[in-house]
């Protein structure tokens, strides 16, 4: 199956992202597990969670060059909302 290109995020206060996908499905992610990851500490600031961006390509959402979560990740386990 052909995962999706992300086309928006939006980071919310929990630490969950909303991410609508190229096909317009849209999903949620919890980020707080990998909060327990060195490389991702920096989240724990919220205004930094909240800097969230689509990378160029729409192949996965980043904060800086250390920090990103890949289409495939956010489309595979991320949960579908309507």
């Amino acid at each position: 199956m052909n995962i999706p290109t992300i086309l928006t995020v939006k980071a919310i206060d929990d630490y969950t992202l909303v991410i609508e996908f190229k096909n317009r499905q849209k999903k949620k992610y919890d980020v707080v597990p990998l909060l327990k990851k060195e490389r991702f500490f920096p989240l724990k600031n919220l205004a930094m969670f909240k800097m969230v961006q689509v990378e160029q390509g729409g192949y996965a959402v980043f904060w800086n060059s250390d920090i990103d979560i890949s289409e495939y990740e956010l489309w595979n386990h991320g949960q579908t909302i309507p």
